[in-house]
């Protein structure tokens, strides 16, 4: 049995969360200037420079990439040997969210109830936490920010097995096609199939945390997120959907074993300011 300190969480989840907020991903920065290199549209290449600049700034002056600085979406492996001391878990992770979002004056823009009385919660939780125990002692937490300007353009669907890969393609294509500017192209797209309804839209989301440039295991997904990449970018919807080839910088599938009677899909889209980070104790 291994203890750890919910005081160790909070200050760790905390740090974490600061940093992610001001300093984008080296696999995010490289993929930008990547596409700057082969953007042909002028508007696309202006925008990909703006969006680089913007990201060195933030981390030089310590301020966050974009204005949305989300809301916490937490993916937590607990070894089943752990016990925590000083609190719960749950209150050490939003007590994170609170002191980060405070200490970096960052954005709240959480609401206490979706539909009526949307009243700000005032420091950003509570967080959304997804747990999956296994054995061991050990502890990591995956930490995204998510903001909503991509996740309004997300989609889930439950698709005839006769449908097949032909089904899967045409409802990635339609929700990016859909979804246009509004979630600040160039964008990365998580693909999840399989599982459940729910199931499907966890995968989708846990595939944004995924480093770019690091293809699914599985040789067929491989070929399917460069061929769906090399699709996205061929709408011609580009950067800030001012036209341009480089509409997406990345496809990323994860899967799940599911029932015979169906396929489902889920499209979790991240913008350019793809946040996450890892925490390890």
């Amino acid at each position: 049995m291994r203890t750890i300190d919910c005081s160790e969480v909070r200050a760790a989840v905390a740090a974490e969360l600061i940093r992610t907020n001001r300093e984008i991903g080296p696999d995010i920065l490289a993929a930008l200037e990547q596409g700057l290199r082969v953007e042909e549209s002028s508007a696309g290449r202006a925008v990909l420079g703006q969006l680089i600049e913007n990201d060195r700034l933030a981390a030089r002056e310590g301020l966050p990439i974009c204005q949305d600085t989300g809301m916490v979406i937490a993916f937590v492996t607990l070894g089943q040997e752990v016990h925590f001391t000083g609190g719960s878990f749950r209150e050490a992770v939003d007590g994170a969210v609170r002191d980060a979002y405070r200490e970096a004056g960052l954005r709240n823009s959480v609401v206490r109830d979706p539909l009526y009385g949307r009243e700000n919660t005032g420091d950003n939780t509570p967080a959304v936490i997804h747990l999956d125990l296994v054995p061991g002692d050990g502890l990591e937490v995956d930490l995204m920010v998510k903001g909503f300007g991509s996740e309004n353009m997300s989609a889930l669907t439950l698709l005839s097995p006769s449908e097949g890969e032909a089904g899967v393609r045409r409802f990635v294509l339609d929700a990016v096609r859909r979804a246009g500017p509004n979630p600040c192209p160039p964008i990365v797209a998580g693909l999840g199939l399989g599982g459940t309804f729910e199931q499907s839209a966890l995968l989708s989301k846990r595939a944004l945390l995924r480093p770019l440039g690091r293809p699914n295991p599985d040789p067929r997904y491989a070929a399917l997120e460069r061929s769906l990449l090399e699709d996205i970018n061929r709408l011609g919807i580009g950067p800030a959907g001012l036209g341009g080839r480089i509409t997406a910088l990345a496809v990323h599938v994860e899967t799940y074993p599911t029932h015979i009677a169906s396929i489902p899909a889920a499209l979790n889209i991240s913008c350019h300011a793809s946040r996450h980070a890892r925490v390890t104790l």
